[in-house]
Protein backbone atom coordinates (compact mmCIF):
# COMPACT_ATOMS: atom_id res chain seq x y z
CA UNK A 1 0.00 0.00 0.00
CA UNK A 2 1.54 3.11 -0.79
CA UNK A 3 1.88 5.74 1.72
CA UNK A 4 -1.27 8.09 0.73
CA UNK A 5 -3.30 5.34 0.61
CA UNK A 6 -2.13 4.51 4.09
CA UNK A 7 -2.91 8.03 5.00
CA UNK A 8 -6.56 8.21 3.60
CA UNK A 9 -6.97 4.96 5.26
CA UNK A 10 -6.46 6.39 8.68
CA UNK A 11 -8.40 9.41 8.57
CA UNK A 12 -12.16 9.85 8.59
CA UNK A 13 -14.32 9.33 5.06
CA UNK A 14 -15.25 13.47 6.28
CA UNK A 15 -13.42 16.18 5.18
CA UNK A 16 -10.74 16.51 7.28
CA UNK A 17 -8.15 19.41 7.53
CA UNK A 18 -4.39 17.71 6.96
CA UNK A 19 -0.97 19.18 7.90
CA UNK A 20 2.13 17.46 5.61
CA UNK A 21 5.40 18.49 7.41
CA UNK A 22 8.13 17.69 4.81
CA UNK A 23 6.31 16.98 1.81
CA UNK A 24 9.97 17.66 -0.48
CA UNK A 25 10.06 19.13 -4.15
CA UNK A 26 8.00 16.23 -5.11
CA UNK A 27 4.85 17.70 -3.27
CA UNK A 28 3.96 14.82 -0.85
CA UNK A 29 0.87 13.19 -0.30
CA UNK A 30 -1.16 16.19 -0.93
CA UNK A 31 -2.72 15.48 -4.22
CA UNK A 32 -3.89 12.15 -2.98
CA UNK A 33 -5.94 13.98 0.14
CA UNK A 34 -7.48 16.32 -2.25
CA UNK A 35 -8.63 14.20 -4.57
CA UNK A 36 -10.19 12.08 -1.45
CA UNK A 37 -11.74 15.13 -0.38
CA UNK A 38 -9.89 16.42 2.28
CA UNK A 39 -8.41 19.57 2.94
CA UNK A 40 -4.31 19.34 3.01
CA UNK A 41 -1.23 21.65 3.55
CA UNK A 42 2.29 20.98 2.67
CA UNK A 43 5.18 22.20 4.53
CA UNK A 44 8.81 22.35 3.46
CA UNK A 45 11.80 24.79 3.06
CA UNK A 46 11.73 23.55 -1.22
CA UNK A 47 8.26 23.07 -1.55
CA UNK A 48 6.47 23.60 -4.58
CA UNK A 49 5.64 26.82 -5.28
CA UNK A 50 1.64 28.16 -4.96
CA UNK A 51 -1.11 26.78 -2.50
CA UNK A 52 -1.30 24.21 -0.84
CA UNK A 53 2.31 24.55 -0.48
CA UNK A 54 4.22 26.67 1.87
CA UNK A 55 7.69 27.16 1.99
CA UNK A 56 8.29 27.54 5.29
CA UNK A 57 10.72 25.32 8.34
CA UNK A 58 8.21 23.53 11.27
CA UNK A 59 9.41 25.95 13.08
CA UNK A 60 8.39 28.94 11.32
CA UNK A 61 4.82 27.36 10.43
CA UNK A 62 2.26 29.43 11.45
CA UNK A 63 -1.40 28.86 11.13
CA UNK A 64 -4.66 29.95 13.05
CA UNK A 65 -6.86 27.53 11.72
CA UNK A 66 -6.77 23.70 13.60
CA UNK A 67 -5.76 20.57 11.65
CA UNK A 68 -7.17 17.45 12.43
CA UNK A 69 -4.18 15.44 11.49
CA UNK A 70 -0.71 15.43 10.61
CA UNK A 71 1.49 13.53 8.18
CA UNK A 72 5.29 12.68 8.32
CA UNK A 73 6.62 10.67 6.03
CA UNK A 74 10.29 9.69 5.94
CA UNK A 75 10.33 12.96 7.75
CA UNK A 76 10.98 12.16 11.58
CA UNK A 77 14.44 10.93 11.78
CA UNK A 78 16.34 14.02 10.19
CA UNK A 79 14.20 16.82 12.60
CA UNK A 80 16.48 18.82 15.20
CA UNK A 81 15.65 19.44 17.58
CA UNK A 82 12.82 16.63 17.75
CA UNK A 83 11.70 17.34 21.03
CA UNK A 84 9.77 20.35 20.17
CA UNK A 85 8.94 19.65 16.85
CA UNK A 86 6.87 16.66 18.24
CA UNK A 87 5.42 19.11 20.88
CA UNK A 88 4.43 21.41 18.00
CA UNK A 89 2.77 18.46 16.39
CA UNK A 90 0.86 17.15 19.16
CA UNK A 91 -0.21 20.92 19.84
CA UNK A 92 -1.29 21.46 15.76
CA UNK A 93 -3.31 18.18 15.61
CA UNK A 94 -4.69 15.35 17.33
CA UNK A 95 -3.57 12.75 14.96
CA UNK A 96 -0.42 11.68 13.47
CA UNK A 97 0.64 9.51 11.11
CA UNK A 98 4.24 8.92 10.12
CA UNK A 99 6.40 6.66 7.45
CA UNK A 100 9.85 6.16 8.84
CA UNK A 101 13.03 4.73 8.21
CA UNK A 102 14.69 2.70 10.96
CA UNK A 103 18.04 2.82 9.81
CA UNK A 104 19.84 1.78 12.59
CA UNK A 105 18.28 -1.89 12.66
CA UNK A 106 20.03 -2.96 9.49
CA UNK A 107 21.75 -6.12 10.32
CA UNK A 108 24.57 -7.79 8.41
CA UNK A 109 22.18 -10.16 6.49
CA UNK A 110 20.34 -6.72 5.72
CA UNK A 111 23.49 -4.90 4.73
CA UNK A 112 24.77 -7.67 2.23
CA UNK A 113 21.42 -8.57 0.55
CA UNK A 114 20.93 -4.88 0.07
CA UNK A 115 24.53 -4.27 -1.38
CA UNK A 116 24.50 -7.30 -3.41
CA UNK A 117 20.99 -6.13 -4.94
CA UNK A 118 22.32 -2.40 -5.87
CA UNK A 119 25.57 -4.50 -7.81
CA UNK A 120 23.32 -6.69 -9.52
CA UNK A 121 20.76 -3.80 -10.79
CA UNK A 122 24.24 -1.68 -11.70
CA UNK A 123 25.44 -4.97 -13.85
CA UNK A 124 21.95 -5.02 -15.54
CA UNK A 125 22.16 -1.09 -16.35
CA UNK A 126 19.96 0.39 -13.90
CA UNK A 127 20.88 3.41 -11.54
CA UNK A 128 19.60 2.82 -7.83
CA UNK A 129 18.77 5.82 -5.52
CA UNK A 130 20.21 4.53 -2.75
CA UNK A 131 24.44 4.17 -2.13
CA UNK A 132 26.38 1.34 -3.23
CA UNK A 133 27.90 1.01 0.24
CA UNK A 134 26.23 1.54 3.44
CA UNK A 135 29.02 1.83 5.85
CA UNK A 136 29.92 5.12 3.86
CA UNK A 137 26.21 6.30 3.96
CA UNK A 138 26.45 5.61 7.62
CA UNK A 139 29.40 7.77 7.91
CA UNK A 140 27.88 10.91 5.94
CA UNK A 141 24.57 10.76 7.91
CA UNK A 142 25.71 10.75 11.27
CA UNK A 143 22.90 12.96 12.80
CA UNK A 144 20.01 10.57 12.25
CA UNK A 145 17.95 9.80 14.87
CA UNK A 146 17.52 5.83 15.71
CA UNK A 147 14.21 4.18 15.98
CA UNK A 148 14.25 3.59 19.65
CA UNK A 149 15.02 7.40 20.25
CA UNK A 150 12.24 8.43 17.66
CA UNK A 151 9.95 6.16 19.57
CA UNK A 152 10.79 7.05 22.81
CA UNK A 153 9.74 11.22 21.71
CA UNK A 154 6.73 9.79 20.36
CA UNK A 155 5.14 7.08 23.28
CA UNK A 156 5.93 10.41 25.99
CA UNK A 157 3.77 12.73 23.38
CA UNK A 158 1.39 9.62 21.89
CA UNK A 159 -0.65 7.38 21.96
CA UNK A 160 -0.26 4.02 19.63
CA UNK A 161 -3.22 3.40 17.19
CA UNK A 162 -1.85 1.28 14.95
CA UNK A 163 1.87 0.07 13.66
CA UNK A 164 3.47 -1.84 11.15
CA UNK A 165 6.77 -2.72 10.57
CA UNK A 166 7.72 -3.33 6.61
CA UNK A 167 10.59 -3.21 4.19
CA UNK A 168 12.01 0.12 3.08
CA UNK A 169 15.53 -0.80 0.86
CA UNK A 170 13.70 -0.84 -2.70
CA UNK A 171 12.55 2.51 -2.22
CA UNK A 172 16.90 2.97 -2.90
CA UNK A 173 17.16 0.40 -5.09
CA UNK A 174 13.89 0.89 -7.58
CA UNK A 175 10.11 -1.16 -7.56
CA UNK A 176 11.87 -4.04 -9.14
CA UNK A 177 13.28 -4.82 -5.61
CA UNK A 178 10.16 -4.59 -3.91
CA UNK A 179 8.77 -8.12 -3.88
CA UNK A 180 11.95 -9.79 -3.41
CA UNK A 181 12.70 -7.42 -0.08
CA UNK A 182 8.79 -8.29 0.90
CA UNK A 183 9.70 -12.16 0.45
CA UNK A 184 13.09 -11.85 2.26
CA UNK A 185 11.39 -9.91 5.37
CA UNK A 186 8.38 -12.68 5.37
CA UNK A 187 10.47 -15.23 5.58
CA UNK A 188 12.62 -13.54 8.14
CA UNK A 189 16.14 -13.67 5.80
CA UNK A 190 16.99 -9.90 6.41
CA UNK A 191 15.00 -7.05 8.48
CA UNK A 192 11.81 -4.68 7.98
CA UNK A 193 13.44 -1.07 8.27
CA UNK A 194 10.30 0.54 7.26
CA UNK A 195 7.86 1.60 9.63
CA UNK A 196 4.42 3.23 9.73
CA UNK A 197 2.50 4.70 13.19
CA UNK A 198 -0.46 6.32 13.76
CA UNK A 199 -0.62 7.72 17.34
CA UNK A 200 -3.20 10.06 19.03
CA UNK A 201 -1.95 13.06 20.76
CA UNK A 202 -2.38 12.68 24.92
CA UNK A 203 -3.75 16.01 26.70
CA UNK A 204 -0.72 16.82 28.03
CA UNK A 205 1.90 16.03 26.26
CA UNK A 206 5.06 15.18 28.30
CA UNK A 207 8.36 16.85 28.22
Amino acid sequence: MQFADFVISHLPSSRQRVLEVGCGREGGVVAALAAAGHDAVAIDPEAPAGPPFRRVTLEEFDDPEPFDAVVAGRVLHHVRPLSPALDKLARLAPLLIVDEFAWNHMDSATSEWYESEHRRLVAAGHDPNGPADLDEWRAHHPDLHPYETLRAELDARYEELYLEWRPYLYRWLGAASEATEAALVREGTIRPLGVRYVGRAKSTPAR
